[in-house]
């Protein structure tokens, strides 16, 4: 995989949207950014509105190509997820992007540009924190994602008291995002490589059978079957049915990978929780679940 430069202060950063529409503005996320030493600009998107999302889908398409094809811009933000960036996929070329990578970062529906990009292209990209989210970020994963872009260690470590875990260590490569987008783009040109990575997976609002069910199909595609690990996320917001489902997210997850004997880790710090800590996709990662003592560091 290849890695963008990393960030300097003084560099410039465009923001983005390739989503649903803006509510209230990015004035936090801005100023955030420009406390980092970075310039920024702020593309016509996120203050654009056409029914749910942030303006036309051409609005959409040529404000991220444009930014994707800018040597002036060395980062590119989506201001927030929702949906719409798989309406404008195929029609973003990344050919200057592919010769001349930068950091894209995002999360949530954004999980459509990650997958695209490391399927397509082989370039590194950032789960983390968007200049909306930014409000409600909590400070260590602001910095994680500061570190991300500025080239310092973004590792993450952490302890839990739930006992679902697996113990083990896995190396690979680092890919995933939210479970939903990951399976809407089964079997398309932005369908990620799967076999001996670890999974990063997180989601918001779902129902549990319908968490069981879009697992199940990752599994019937044989997308499980070869990873080095897996890493769940939050899980927010999560929906019970009438009569009850009968199983959590974690005994979902155990029972559909118990086949499998890689490693696998709980309440990782990362998805639609304040405390989203930046993940970067692409990289080779090292994966240590020992007993409820879980450590995610980068290799290259």
């Amino acid at each position: 995989m290849k890695t963008p430069p990393y960030l300097k202060k003084g560099d410039t950063v465009a923001i983005v949207c390739t989503a649903s529409a803006v509510k209230g503005g990015i004035a936090d996320g801005i100023r955030i950014l420009k406390s980092w030493g970075l310039q920024v600009l702020v593309s016509p998107s996120v203050s654009a509105t056409w029914h749910t999302f942030a303006g036309s889908d051409a609005l959409r398409q040529e404000d991220l190509q444009q930014a994707l094809d800018d040597g002036a811009v060395k980062a590119v933000f989506a201001a927030r997820g929702g949906y719409g960036t798989v309406r404008i996929i195929d029609a973003i070329d990344f050919t200057s992007f592919a010769q001349n990578p930068k950091w894209l970062i995002g999360f949530s529906d954004i999980t459509v540009l990650h997958s695209h990009i490391q399927r397509q292209t082989s370039v590194k990209s950032i789960h983390g924190q968007m200049p909306k989210s930014f409000e409600k970020g909590t400070a260590p994963s602001l910095e994680s994602l500061r570190q991300a872009l500025f080239g310092e260690d973004p590792a993450i470590q952490y302890t839990t008291a739930n006992a679902a875990h697996r113990d083990g260590e896995a190396e690979g490569e680092l890919i995933g995002g939210n479970l939903a987008i990951l399976q809407s783009i089964l079997g398309s040109d932005s369908d990620p490589e799967y076999d001996d990575k670890i999974l990063f997976i997180e989601d918001v609002g779902e129902a549990l059978y319908n968490t069981d069910r879009m697992l199940r199909t990752l599994k019937r595609a044989g997308k499980l079957a070869k990873l080095r690990g897996l890493i769940v996320g939050g899980f927010t917001a999560i929906r019970e049915s009438d009569p009850p489902f009968g199983q959590d997210v974690p005994q979902i997850v155990r029972e559909i990978v118990a086949e499998y004997t890689y490693p696998v880790a709980f309440d990782f710090p990362a998805g639609h929780i304040e405390d989203n800590h930046a993940l970067v996709f692409g990289a080779t990662a090292q994966l240590s679940v020992a007993h409820n003592r879980i450590k995610l560091t980068y290799i290259s």
